[in-house]
């Protein structure tokens, strides 16, 4: 927890003296009304003794009769008492503070007290305020650096996390942390101060009441540290739970068409079941111990108010104390226990927020895998993209998806790569971008590596077209623009028209200010993917990656789009990952995968004739004719 603390800007720091200063101030005043309390029941009880000297105790029996004999209480003085047998000077304190006691007394100490329980009440405000802006920055802070953090994220680090792991640790785990600190802002700092304070002023009178307020002491102490020791290991156990739960739900949204046409309904609200049942008994049992919290305080302020009125109730007989006295030491017993009862409501929230910190911390303080270089290596060549012996294997996989691919595209050219499903096409070009580095073997763009190329500058001169449309929320233009926000109406409608998008965008109630829906649910799935060609045109790139980006198309449309495509991007070298032979018969290069590695390569007419892999995927899809076999 302590070590998020680092994310505290100055302002919160000022602003935790600050809140101590006035903690600091709202103690005193609390346990200066403890004293006004006392004298506003001596000036009462001295003023009823004044009325009724029969009631004063029976030490006082000798004064009684030279009380009347002087004219009543107002015309005694100290001179009088000197001398009087049997009476001590405490007992001629006591007499002439009988004696000087008048309403006026009762006044003032009734108002000193709702003046120190006004000054309570207004640090009490302002603590409360002041903890509530710290936690409330403190947590728009942790949020904002997990979001840049996993922004900087590999697919790898991402992978590892889990998506819906990261987005509990964004949202729940930020919010257990800031209901945290904001409760220990306003109590962390008010309970010791409050507890140590009022038994000090315990301990300067009376030892008896200091002993019986520090068995109450022990007994909460020790029943923390069992409460601590049983809870703290549910709470972990906790957050990994509800990571689970997010995911089954996660999934069960994700994909509700699959489930519904395959009427497996009950098989996901059984999974879900099982999830929701894990974590409710985890919730039941943390519940049930806490709720221990609540009787077992007021077992302990129970018996520690008995104890001072009976051990009171002694020393009164006795003669030791009086009962104003007795009343300020339980006002302060009760400040005692409520102090440790705030450090108990303290400690309920803390080891949730412990493991909600720890969560936290790990996604900070994960390294990404791949980052930028020192310094930057010049880009010796344009439009190029050159892999030499190039291996590529997942982390903590042991077989390569990539054996040594070698290749090189020059500017202007367009190399396809096809193959049968997990040949690893899309692994291979997903390292052109750096989504992945290289277990072996260099991956050059313009002359470079892309290890020694800063990402920013590397993704800036890539147009790359992923096999899953994916659209953001907001407006047409606004995702045609996405890599370009400033870019200007006209281009965005000619990379529209590039991709064949314009006709349906056009017919859209609002044009291209048209809303796009979360996920681009409201457009159908050719119309997902010419959007997000468009959106790769728009940039005007140096190289275009398409990942498969035509296999949503219809043949007439992805031929509009491939002959748009050669026009407008004139210059641009283009990465084709393709199904369709169709797609790729033009290329000036096609690399044949098969299991990772190269099995062929050269143009459409070399391969048909040099390599049996093609010649096959080939003559599944067109007629000997077609290929002019």
């Amino acid at each position: 927890m302590f070590k998020l603390y680092k994310k505290f800007r100055p302002i919160d720091w000022v602003l935790l003296v600050l809140l101590v200063g006035l903690t600091v101030l709202q103690v005193y005043c609390t346990l200066t009304l403890t004293d006004f309390t006392r004298d506003i029941i001596q000036s009462i009880t001295y003023l009823g003794y004044q009325k009724n000297p029969a009631n004063l105790p029976e030490e006082f029996a000798p004064v009684y009769a030279f009380i009347e004999s002087i004219g009543g209480w107002q015309n005694l003085t100290a001179d009088m008492l000197k001398g009087m047998e049997g009476l001590t000077q405490d007992g001629a304190d006591a007499l002439l503070a009988i004696a000087g006691a008048t309403t006026g007394d009762i006044w003032y100490h009734g108002g000193m007290m709702l003046a120190v329980a006004a000054g309570s009440m207004a640090c009490q405000i302002c603590v409360g305020l002041i903890a509530s802006f710290i936690g409330a920055n403190f947590a728009a802070t942790l949020r904002t650096s997990i979001y840049k953090k996993v922004d900087g994220f590999s697919i790898a680090e991402q992978n590892a996390f889990s998506t819906p792991s990261l987005i509990t640790r964004t949202t729940n785990d930020v919010q257990q942390v800031q209901m945290a600190n904001i409760l220990m802002l306003r109590m962390a700092v008010a309970a010791p101060i409050t507890a140590i304070w009022a038994i000090c002023r315990i301990q300067e009178v009376s030892y008896q009441f200091t002993l019986v307020t520090a068995v109450a002491v022990v007994a909460l102490v020790l029943f923390l540290a069992l409460l601590i020791v049983f809870v703290m290991p549910k709470f972990k156990i906790m957050q990994k739970l509800v990571d689970g739960l997010n995911g089954v739900s996660r999934e069960h949204l994700t994909g509700l068409r699959v489930v519904r046409a395959y009427n497996a309904e009950e098989y996901q609200e059984n999974k879900f079941g099982e999830a929701n049942e894990k974590i409710t008994k985890t919730q039941l049992f943390t519940g049930r111990m806490m709720a221990l919290m609540s009787p077992v305080m007021m077992l302990i302020m129970n018996g520690v108010s008995l104890a001072i009125y009976w051990l009171g109730a002694s020393l009164v007989n006795k003669e030791v104390v009086e009962i104003s006295v007795i009343m300020q030491f339980m006002m302060l017993a009760s400040q005692i226990i409520m102090a440790f009862m705030m450090l108990m409501m303290m400690f309920v929230l803390m080891p949730r927020a412990q493991v909600a910190a720890t969560r936290i911390n790990a996604v900070l303080d994960t390294k990404p895998s791949i980052s930028d270089p020192e310094t930057e290596a010049q880009l010796t060549e344009k439009g190029t993209v050159e892999f030499k012996n190039v291996t590529f294997a997942y982390p903590d996989s042991d077989l390569p998806v990539i054996k040594n691919i070698s290749f090189k595209a020059e500017k202007g050219q367009t190399v396809a790569f096809i193959g049968s499903t997990g040949s690893g096409k899309s692994t291979l070009i997903n390292l052109v971008p750096r989504f992945f580095d290289v277990t072996e073997g260099r991956v050059l763009i313009d002359g470079a590596d892309v290890r020694e190329i800063k990402q920013s500058t590397l993704r800036s001169i890539i147009g790359y077209v992923p096999q899953k449309g994916v659209l953001f929320t907001g407006t047409v233009k606004e995702n045609i623009a996405f890599g370009n926000p400033d870019l200007s109406d006209e281009d965005v409608i000619a990379a529209a028209k590039v991709a064949e998008a314009d006709g349906f965008v056009s017919e859209m109630e609002q044009g291209y200010n048209s809303e796009i829906s979360q996920g681009g649910k409201n457009v159908s799935g050719g119309q997902k993917q010419r959007l997000s060609i468009a959106r790769a045109v728009a940039v005007k790139p140096e190289i275009f990656i398409f990942d498969d980006s035509f296999s949503a198309l219809d043949y007439k449309t992805d031929k509009k789009v491939r002959e748009n495509l050669k026009t407008a991007s004139e210059g641009a070298t283009k990465l084709i990952v393709a199904q369709r032979i169709g797609t790729i018969m033009d290329a000036n290069q096609i690399i044949v995968l098969d299991s990772g590695e190269a099995v062929g390569a050269g143009t459409h007419k070399e391969l048909l004739e040099t390599c049996p892999v093609y010649r096959e995927i080939a003559l599944s899809q067109l007629s000997e004719e077609e290929l002019g076999l």
